[in-house]
């Protein structure tokens, strides 16, 4: 399935893009983001990050489809 990614702040810089568009047969969040990780290099674990799909945050088991646009949301700090 096709999958529209977004990615901010360290995974953006670390991907080396803000989003990309994959074809992956992941079936949740979780599988996606080590699949992602992997190629990227992501040191981050997903422990740290929140999941939002289609602009909705979801639990890291939530199922995906086709078409789905899914944000990886690392901890932020400001100042």
């Amino acid at each position: 399935m096709r999958i529209r990614l977004l990615y901010f702040a360290s995974l953006a810089d670390c991907a080396g893009r803000a989003s990309e568009d994959v074809e992956s047969a992941a079936v949740h969040p979780s599988a996606l983001y080590a699949e992602v990780g992997k190629r990227h290099g992501f040191a981050m674990d997903a422990t740290r990050l929140r999941v939002a799909v289609n602009g909705k945050l979801v639990d890291w088991l939530q199922p995906l489809a086709d078409g789905d646009e899914v944000v990886f949301l690392p901890p932020v700090s400001g100042g």
